[in-house]
């Protein structure tokens, strides 16, 4: 009987203890490194404005935080890497604008999207509409007439295809009425090359790169895609103001967590995201790269990347893209 009693008694005091143990490592997170997954290379805006956040994010949080890249595949690497990790909060998405199109363009992934769960969003990159000084057509009305003008229409320079340069430019074809052709580079300053030498007739670009040859004079900004002019650089006009209102497009950046971590954890994360991004300096920092701050709930950036799969699976689908 006393055996049994004992063991009654240490198999509750078991039992009930693990619940409050569990409770209080969610709690505790950060309690060891965390990863933070970039799906690009060193050097670009990806990789360096989470690195100025991973910075902030282990002062605040006394742990480490460390960013790995993981590029390729147009971002589906990285995504696949975070969707099939544990769900404790140790490894984090910092996820870009292909993760919207991925699957309309490249057909079944070896993720699913319910795989995982949006954490907070955090910056965009909004794209600019730039030309050739030299170019014989100096305004977005005076581009598009020169492109019906052509049998082959409007060539643009792009990063690649179904990238949001591409997206952008595919949907201001439509909406103009107008053939184009999109030309893939690798990397924006061939895209600038070929630009300045003539052989094609637009870019959408982000604007630290381009900044140096608008400055002299090499390139002209017809207008940028973004719902409202950007701070960045707000003497340009809207492609909406000039007429296309659906012609919006962006590259943004946001955190993802396997849609197994608890929500104590998301909610942390989520409130140390927007902790981070309202600060001065680092809002300061990100301007420097060509993003702009902007911070959303896991709850609206969940809504805001259901808004942009099905607006650019549409588009995809219309145009009949298809992913290299």
């Amino acid at each position: 009987m006393t055996v049994t009693r004992r063991t009654f008694l240490g198999t509750l005091a078991l039992s009930l203890s693990g619940l409050p143990f569990s409770a209080r490592a969610e709690d505790a997170w950060p309690t060891r490194m965390v990863r933070l997954i970039s799906p690009y290379g060193p050097g670009g805006s990806n990789d360096i404005s989470l690195r100025l956040l991973a910075e902030e994010f282990g002062r605040n949080l006394h742990q480490q935080f460390i960013v790995e890249n993981k590029p390729g595949a147009g971002t589906r690497i990285a995504n696949d890497t975070v969707a099939h990790a544990p769900g404790d909060g140790y490894t984090l998405l910092y996820v870009a604008a292909p993760y919207a199109t991925a699957e309309a363009l490249f057909g079944k992934l070896t993720y699913d999207r319910k795989d995982l769960q949006p954490v907070a969003m955090a910056v965009i990159a909004p794209l600019f509409l730039i030309i050739s000084a030299d170019a014989p057509f100096k305004t977005l009305p005076e581009l598009i007439a020169y492109g019906k003008s052509k049998p082959d229409g409007l060539t643009f320079a792009s990063p690649g295809a179904g990238s949001q340069p591409h997206l952008a430019g595919e949907l201001l074809f439509r909406d103009a009425g107008v053939k184009g052709l999109n030309i893939p580079f690798r990397g924006d300053a061939a895209s600038y090359t070929e630009l300045l030498a003539g052989r094609v007739d637009a870019t959408l670009t982000a604007l630290p790169t381009a900044l140096p040859y608008i400055q002299s004079g090499k390139f002209i900004v017809l207008g940028v895609a973004s719902a409202e002019r950007s701070a960045l650089y707000p003497q340009a006009p809207t492609l909406r103001e000039q007429g296309f209102p659906n012609v919006a497009a962006a590259g943004w950046y946001g955190f993802m967590v396997p849609s197994t971590t608890p929500r104590a954890i998301i909610d942390k994360l989520q409130a140390e995201v927007l902790r981070a991004l309202a600060e001065p300096a680092i809002k300061d920092k990100l301007t420097a790269q060509g993003l702009e701050v902007r911070a959303g709930t896991a709850a609206e950036f969940g809504q805001f990347i259901d808004n942009e799969t099905k607006k650019w699976t549409t588009l995809i689908r219309e145009a009949g893209l298809k992913g290299e």
